[in-house]
């Protein structure tokens, strides 16, 4: 199977961790999964595998495959697991269907081909939710604060929004039995773009007719890396701008996202692109914090977040985010970071098997 060891704890004892669980995130572009030992009734990850989510069929093949590695090598022998998935759960919390690649998940199945005794399935960023619980503030490898707010009232509501491969968002809710925030699951990314002049419903009307869409157009479709594009697009048929040395690459590349963000200092419709996605960064952060009452914080996760950290910090987005009527003191005080730790995905599924196994033990 082709696969990529990520990471590995350079020494540990078994014997140091109560049991272990199997946390995975699978996304449209990758998936990772990770073998993590309890202690003190919070997960270590131990080591961890990534594979190209396009290049797999299932999960079960790769979990078997760890499961294997984990009791050959260290003698580990793993029966819980938890899957933080990109797509939507269904109301029994046994299947999933995943939003960007071609294959789907379905606990029953893993359960069969698997030696797994307890397997539970949330969505993508609810194991961030859960996973927010794990970072230290005070850690830079954890979170970058963008503003530090402040916190109004004890174990206030939090939220997380994040644009990658599409958009997520989810409500944090603290749970005093467990002592912890527990995330409550969202397709928030899917809700309708509010535009505000001419020119951002020209955007939309374009976006619709470029990606084949005739419903209204969701926040993800400009709010994603191929949001993104879908800008760039928009901005290269208005012809507002000159051609550059960067224009034919751009054009040319399957990851005209990542060429975007990597020229948007010195083009000026890549930097127009991306002062056009901060603005709607912003306003949709806006929106899900006032929905919310999030008093706790705002925490940004994603690949795009974590690879331009300087938006956030931009008068465009801040701007942006503190624009509501009657509403603007009120969002000047709420805390906002970026969330740096690339496995809290991972950290969250486990969390959350622990979380669902208290919540078995309790019933």
């Amino acid at each position: 199977m082709n696969y990529k060891k990520r990471y590995f704890h350079e020494d540990f004892d078994i014997k140091d961790f109560s049991s272990f669980v199997l946390g995975a995130d699978v996304g449209g572009t990758n998936t990772n999964i990770c073998i993590a030992g309890i202690k003190k009734s919070k997960p270590i990850v131990l080591y961890s595998f990534h594979f190209d989510s396009k290049n797999l069929t299932s999960l079960d093949t790769a979990f078997n495959e760890i499961l294997r590695f984990s009791k050959e090598t260290y003698n580990i022998v793993v029966k819980t697991a938890c899957i933080g998935a990109a797509g939507i759960v269904s109301p029994e919390e046994q299947v999933v269907e995943l939003t960007n690649v071609h294959w789907n998940i379905d606990l029953n199945d893993l359960k069969n081909k698997t030696l797994l005794e307890h397997i539970y399935i949330i969505n993508d960023f609810q194991a961030i939710g859960y996973g927010i619980n794990l970072l230290d503030k005070e850690n830079p490898d954890d979170l970058l604060i963008v503003r530090s707010g402040m916190i109004q009232g004890a174990n206030a509501t939090k939220v997380v929004i994040g644009a990658g491969t599409g958009l997520g968002k989810s409500i944090l809710v603290y749970d005093e039995s467990f002592d912890a925030y527990i995330p409550i699951p969202s397709e928030g990314g899917h809700t309708d773009f509010p535009f505000l002049d001419d020119q951002e419903m020209e955007l939309v009307q374009f976006v619709k007719k470029f990606r084949k869409i005739s419903h209204p157009l969701p926040y993800e479709e400009l709010l994603s890396g191929r949001g993104i594009e879908g800008i760039y697009q928009f901005l290269r048929q208005r012809n507002d701008f000159q051609e550059t040395m960067y224009t034919n690459e751009i054009d040319g590349s399957d990851e005209k996202a990542m060429l975007i963000s990597k020229y948007k200092e010195i083009d000026e419709t890549c930097k127009h692109t991306f002062l056009i996605f901060t603005k709607f960064y912003g306003r949709c952060a806006k929106n899900y914090v006032l929905d919310t009452l999030a008093n706790g914080g705002l925490y940004i996760a994603g690949g795009i977040a974590s690879k331009n950290k300087e938006i956030f910090s931009s008068e465009a987005f801040y701007n942006e985010f503190i624009n509501g009527y009657r509403r603007e003191e009120f969002l000047s005080k709420v805390p906002i970071s970026i969330i740096i730790n690339y496995d809290v995905s991972l950290y969250g599924a486990c969390f959350a098997a622990l979380y669902f196994l208290k919540k078995k033990d309790s019933i």
